[in-house]
This record gives structure tokens, C-alpha cells and sequence, in this order.
């Protein structure tokens, strides 16, 4: 499949390239060849409107270049002089000849002889001007050659270019595709061992007879591995919608320092009852654009794997404060710090850096709460230092609104005033 699709890359890429190169070229021969037509016919009227400067074989007309001719012709359209350099005039049936092959048009090409010709009547005579050809066929031809040597350069080259942006351009792809098949197989496997309990327990279930107290030990795995894949679906489908996309139109201004405040409450017993120590310094009035719900969903994920994870008689610390127009909440712990691979992996799904001490979770919390950040604007991720660990959870800061005359709304009718932290706005 990836294959298919960088294939796919390269031909669009490639088509695209072709079809630009062709239409550059084409302008550039289709100008080229109009320009030297137009300086030639311009060169053959000026000789023939002044026939005084015509010289001579090694005399040129105002530094003009192309060989030409000039015929003088009668009423019949007979030739009566010649003149011009460059060529041999004395052959009169060869002039005669070519005075009959363009009778009838006032300028036109002559293939056969390689000469272009212009007919112009000057205060009454009939002249014709001959010039020879050879020198812009020359130039046209140089400039096919030219164009093909470069246009093969050029798709090469953009060849070579194209495979390289193929790789890069299909890698997301690609480290979406081996993610989700990652995704998949952890999935099964999780949800296989459960199954496989329940399974082997209702069979045994059913052949107990009335062994009343293997009965109750066979019904309490099944509901306890009933219970544990339920977990485990609610948890799949929560990082389901997650993924998916939270609806912004449901975000609303909210006090992000309360919320945290009220989201460290449910998790005070659990530090208590371990021996550790849960400690906050949360900066007041911090507002933020979100769904209470969702963050503070996101803040219980993040205290439930500090006490998780923070090392006997250690302690945890949540901190919330201002950094311009963002706040930075973080939560440390003391415990063993996490090696580098562990910080790049430990938001994958069914990631675990310690399973012995998983306490029941399938390593999808994690996973949840990066997706809630970065749904409301944020960034999710983890650090290490010396004796722990901590988790940084970045938003964008709403500013300060209020409605100064919400009190006489009912009196008079008044543009209400907006405080937005660096002056008065109406």
C-alpha cells in the first residue's frame, strides 16, 4: 500500500512537471519564432521603402544582418532590377521564378528556397524583398536542441527530487499505517487474555455441578475479567472520540485554577493512604477556552499516574501560572526518572513504562489526555529530571472580559466597554 501510494506521488508529481516544461518550452519557441519573424518582415520593409540604402555585398542597411535581396517589378510583374548582397542575381529565370511563386500575396515563406518575402509599392513601384531563412532556422533548431538537453536535465533531476519528497511526504502516512496496525494487534492482545479467562471459566462454569463454592470463584473471575474488558472498551472508545475531534463550538470561557483546584480534591486520600504527599501552588485567574469536562478529565489522568508512579514517601506537585498568553500547568513527582525512548513513547497507546505497577491500566490514559490537549489548542508532554518526573500541559490564555454597564442595561441603551488588559475598547 505505501509502495502503491509513492508510486502514485511520483506519476502525479511527474505528470504535473511534464506538463509545465512542455508549456514553458512551448512559449519559449512560440516567442522566439514570432520575435525573429517580426524583426525580419520589420528589416525587409525598411529596405524597401528606402531603396537609396541598399549597397553593396559587403554594405548592410543600419547593421542589419540577414542576407537579402530586392526585386523591381513592372506592371506585368516582370522583373526590371535586382539588388541586394549575399547572393547571385544574374540568373533572371531563377528571379523570375520566384516572382511568380509569391504573386498573389503581399508577404509569405518560400520552404523550397529558404527565403521569406515581403511585396511593398513605394510612391507607385512594385517591389519585392527576398530574405533568406537560414539563419533563424539555425537559431530554431538550437533552441529545440537546447530545450531538450535542459527538458531532460530538468525531469530528471525532478525525478530524482520527486522520490526523495515521496518518502518524506508519505512517511506520516506510512507511521500512521504501522500505528495503526500496532493499534490493532495491542488491542487483540489485550482484549484475548480476558477473553480467554471468561471463556475457560463459564466452561468450567458449566461442568461444576453443584459445587456451590467452585461456583462462586468461576462467577467472580468472569465478572472481574468482564469488568476489566468493559475498561478496556470504554477506554477505546473514549480515545476513539478523542481522535475524532472534540466539537469547539461546545468550548466555553472557564477558570482553568478553579478547575484544577477541584480536579487535586478526589486524588488528596489516594496520596494520603499510599504516605505521599500532594502539594499545589496554582495561580488565581487563569481562564481558558474549553470543556470542563474534557480537562478535567485530562487533569485525573495526569494526578492518576502520579500516584501511580511517585516513589514510596515521595510527594507530588501541581503547579498552574502565567506565561504570557499561555499558562504552563505542570505536575512532578519523585520517583525514577524516565529514560529518553520512555519519554518519546510514553503517550503511544498500550504504552507502559513500568507494567509491573500498572495497577490494572491498559496504558491508553496518557494517550486520552495528549489527544484532550491538543483538541483545545495545547501541548501534552513529559520531562525528566533527577529525581522524578514531571508532565506539561500548555493552553492559550483567554483574556480579561467585562461588562461595565451590564447594571444599567435596563436604564439607557450604551455600547458595553471591554477591558482587555491593555486598554478600554467599545
Amino acid at each position: 500500500m505505501i509502495r502503491r501510494l509513492r508510486f502514485k506521488f511520483v506519476c502525479i508529481n511527474m505528470s504535473i512537471v511534464t506538463l509545465m516544461l512542455f508549456a514553458i518550452f512551448a512559449m519559449v519557441f512560440y516567442f522566439t519564432r514570432a520575435n525573429l519573424e517580426r524583426e525580419s518582415m520589420g528589416m525587409m520593409q525598411a529596405v524597401a521603402q528606402d531603396p537609396l540604402r541598399l549597397g553593396g555585398p559587403g554594405e548592410l542597411p543600419d547593421g542589419l544582418r540577414l542576407p537579402y535581396f530586392v526585386l523591381e517589378l513592372d506592371g506585368d510583374g516582370n522583373v526590371v532590377s535586382a539588388s541586394g548582397g549575399y547572393f547571385d542575381l544574374t540568373d533572371e529565370e531563377l528571379l523570375q521564378t520566384l516572382t511568380e511563386l509569391s504573386a498573389g500575396r503581399n508577404s509569405g515563406v518560400l520552404e523550397d528556397y529558404g527565403l521569406r518575402f515581403c511585396r511593398v509599392w513605394p510612391r507607385g513601384a512594385e517591389r519585392l524583398v527576398f530574405a533568406d531563412m537560414s539563419s533563424e532556422k539555425s537559431v530554431m533548431e538550437n533552441l529545440v536542441r537546447n530545450c531538450l538537453i535542459i527538458g531532460a536535465a530538468s525531469f530528471a533531476v525532478f525525478l530524482l527530487v520527486s522520490l526523495l519528497l515521496a518518502r518524506w511526504a508519505v512517511r506520516p502516512v506510512e507511521l500512521a499505517w504501522k500505528r495503526q496496525r500496532q493499534f490493532v494487534a495491542d488491542a487483540s492482545y489485550e482484549l484475548k487474555t480476558p477473553l480467554t479467562v471468561v471463556l475457560s471459566n463459564a466452561q468450567l462454569l458449566d461442568e461444576s455441578g453443584g459445587d456451590a463454592q467452585l461456583r462462586s470463584r468461576l462467577t467472580g473471575n468472569i465478572l472481574t475479567m468482564s469488568r476489566r474488558m468493559r475498561g478496556l472498551v470504554e477506554g477505546l472508545l473514549e480515545l476513539a472520540r478523542v481522535d475524532s475531534g472534540l466539537p469547539a463550538q461546545g468550548f466555553e470561557r472557564l477558570d482553568l485554577s478553579r478547575l484544577a483546584s477541584e480536579a487535586v480534591l478526589p486524588f488528596e486520600p489516594l496520596f494520603y493512604e499510599r504516605g505521599l504527599s500532594l502539594e499545589c501552588e496554582i495561580e488565581p485567574g487563569i481562564h481558558v477556552k474549553g470543556s470542563a469536562e474534557r480537562l478535567t478529565q485530562c487533569l485525573g489522568i495526569l494526578l492518576d499516574n502520579a500516584q501511580k508512579y511517585t516513589a514510596e514517601r515521595g510527594g507530588a506537585l501541581l503547579r498552574l501560572r502565567r506565561q504570557g498568553r499561555h499558562c504552563l500547568l505542570t505536575l512532578e513527582n519523585t520517583g525514577v526518572p524516565l529514560a529518553p525512548e520512555q519519554l518519546r513513547n510514553i503517550f503511544k497507546r498500550f504504552y507502559r513504562a513500568d507494567s509491573a505497577r500498572s495497577g490494572g491500566s491498559y496504558g491508553l490514559g496518557l494517550a486520552i489526555a495528549r489527544g484532550i490537549a491538543e483538541a483545545h489548542g495545547g501541548k501534552l508532554w513529559a520531562e525528566s529530571f533527577e529525581n522524578g518526573n514531571r508532565f506539561c500541559l500548555r493552553l492559550s490564555v483567554q483574556k480579561i472580559v467585562y461588562d461595565l454597564c451590564a447594571p444599567f442595561s435596563g436604564l439607557i441603551q450604551h455600547p458595553v466597554l471591554h477591558w482587555t488588559g491593555k486598554g478600554a475598547s467599545h
